[in-house]
């Protein structure tokens, strides 16, 4: 389906769904820095193919969404949980199933205790504890770290930025299975020239808390699903196992050598997983 213009309470977020919106609604929720399109079209199109009414949708700074000047975000991470209501509200959703990425699954996190009403289940993927608690959780690994230290500053142009991206995805990747280079300088490529403001993203950087919910996970009430990869280099697996741990009935599916995000070679097992866990 084609991209569609949302306008709730003076915010414009762009949305787009895949498959029937008689079928139980699945909200994917994607990391903070990224756009939808992350949420790769085939991999919504299978889901939809399951029985699900998929929507994924642009946070502000990112894709065709509200762009914030470069270092005043105009908003906060509570804003970014309360997006997720205004797109299910736009879309006549009461509640969905909501499948989070990264900091996604960390909104998601936050959305299912601010707003439990609105969540029928979670799906958090490559992700940790969005609530303080959890002790002794170990760092990313010396590769991201390193990465991650450096400066990385837009470059003059469009081929920079791109370059830039791509070397962050290989590093995300986990360095333990082969890296499509096409296919992510492709998917890069299209979510450069997509955005109104490519480098707005940064601002997610510098996002203040704001008033989120600070109950603990354990008041969570929902079935959640945890998918982690082994080989993640941003939160390496314990944070996931901590994260099942911690939610009530909470299930971990580890995707061996797997890094962090939603891999293709892994679209086959996570939708199945989404699939089951949402019937």
């Amino acid at each position: 389906m084609a991209e569609r213009m949302i306008r709730v309470d003076g915010i414009e977020l762009c949305t787009e769904s895949f498959g029937d919106p008689q079928d139980p609604p699945v909200l994917l929720v994607m990391g903070l820095g990224a756009s939808m399109l992350w949420w790769e079209e085939g991999f919504c199109r299978m889901l939809a193919a399951g029985g699900r009414f998929v929507i994924r949708y642009d946070h502000r700074d990112t894709g065709r969404s509200v762009t914030y000047p470069p270092g005043r975000p105009g908003y906060t991470t509570a804003d970014l949980v309360a997006d997720a209501v205004r797109v299910l509200r736009a879309h006549g959703i009461t509640a969905a199933h909501v499948v989070g990425v990264s900091a996604g699954g960390a909104l998601a996190q936050l959305l299912a205790l601010a707003h439990p009403g609105r969540v029928r289940s979670l799906v958090l993927i490559s992700t940790s504890c969005a609530v303080p608690g959890e002790r002794g959780l170990p760092p990313p690994t010396e590769e991201f770290i390193r990465f991650a230290s450096a400066a990385h500053t837009d470059g003059p142009d469009a081929e920079s930025v791109i370059d830039d991206q791509v070397a962050y995805a290989r590093v995300l990747a986990g360095g333990r299975r082969p890296f499509d280079e096409a296919a992510v300088c492709g998917l890069v490529r299209r979510d450069v020239e997509r955005a109104h403001d490519f480098g707005a993203a940064r601002n997610h950087d510098s996002v203040a808390e704001g008033r989120v919910a600070q109950a603990p996970l354990s008041s969570i009430a929902v079935p959640a699903l945890v998918i982690h990869g082994t080989a993640d280099p941003m939160f390496p697996l314990r944070h996931g196992q901590a994260l099942a741990e911690r939610i009530p009935g909470g299930r971990l599916l580890a995707l061996e050598d797997a890094g962090h995000g939603v891999e293709r070679t892994d679209w086959p097992t996570i939708v199945a997983a989404i699939l089951e866990h949402t019937a």
